[in-house]
């Protein structure tokens, strides 16, 4: 009864941790930019908000700090994204869907060596999990074709084969036991 008193206890100070995070968060993001960067310069503050004002921008004194950060924030890419995607303009749609699986093949292959060279794992578990991570470096990294599909069917795919072989797994545990119970024998699973 204690433990439960106290799990509920840490639960509910996590809650208010966090919720009283967000609420200072978000109280700062809405105060006005012009007037809480000139307090911080005259305070001479060792960070100011110099650095979120986005160059070519006028900044009025009826923005606010989350203004100033979703402009600043909102550029349109990087330049190796950009370089990156007017490559894959030039490329087929076909071609390019081939070389995301290539990069996909790269990644799973170079973690599965990783796996197999440097842990005790086995070919299967070492599979499933190069895959996961595979899609998951995928997911990060930019590719040849725009959007989120993409990098959802390969994390998709390596999650419905870690699925697969956990329901396996499962069934065949409980085909054993089943049978161990029927045989009468008294090892049981």
């Amino acid at each position: 009864m204690k433990r439960t008193i106290f799990q509920i206890l840490l639960l509910l100070i996590l809650g208010i941790f966090f919720i009283s995070g967000f609420m200072f968060v978000n109280h700062i993001l809405n105060l006005p930019f012009g007037p809480a960067n000139e307090a911080l310069h005259r305070n001479g503050a060792a960070f100011t908000l110099d650095i979120l004002i986005p160059a070519g921008v006028y900044i009025d004194n009826t923005m606010t700090i989350g203004d100033v950060i979703k402009i600043r924030t909102s550029r349109q890419a990087s330049l190796s994204e950009s370089l990156l995607r007017s490559v894959a303009d030039l490329i087929p749609e076909q071609y390019r869907h081939i070389a995301n699986l290539a990069v996909f093949i790269f990644w799973a292959f170079l973690f599965m060596t990783f796996l197999r060279v440097f842990t005790f794992t086995g070919y299967g578990r070492a599979l499933r999990v190069s895959l996961l991570m595979g899609g998951l470096m995928y997911y990060f990294l930019p590719d040849f074709s725009p959007g989120r599909v993409d990098d959802a069917v390969f994390i998709g795919f390596a999650l419905f084969i870690i699925l697969l072989r956990a329901f396996i797994a499962r069934r065949i545990k409980n085909r054993k036991r089943l049978v161990a119970r029927h045989t009468g024998s008294k090892f049981t699973l």
